[in-house]
């Protein structure tokens, strides 16, 4: 380790870490940002927005991350966030018009059906 890694703060080489290891994220659009890093309790948080929000390997993507850092001798806890794709748009719970588009309409069925039901011709 370097002078100027030694000097760092435990947020600011996790930050370089993702940069350097993970460059994956920024490459399918993705962000990421350390939320929390803390050297006394040896808890990182990560928070991964942008593209991997839906990404269907956003979870390999987590498990990396995790898998690596967990190995640092100064972090105990790794949580890595990676926002649902429908909180953007109010979630399961949202009415079933967004901005007069039905989302039932056309069988596109509601949020995660893949079943269109016994009455689908």
């Amino acid at each position: 380790m370097s002078d100027s890694e030694g000097e760092a703060t435990l947020r600011e080489r996790v930050e370089r870490w993702l940069a350097r290891e993970m460059p994956i994220i920024q490459m399918h659009g993705g962000t990421s940002a350390v939320r929390k890093a803390d050297p006394e309790s040896g808890e990182v948080i990560v928070e991964l927005g942008g593209g991997c929000k839906g990404c269907s390997v956003s979870d390999v993507t987590t498990g990396n991350i995790e898998s690596e850092l967990i190995q640092w001798p100064e972090i105990d806890d790794v949580t890595i966030r990676v926002p649902d794709a429908r909180e953007s748009l109010g979630g399961p719970d949202q009415a079933e018009s967004i901005m007069g588009v039905d989302r039932t309409e056309g069988g596109r069925g509601d949020w995660g059906s893949s079943n269109p039901g016994k009455d689908h011709l």
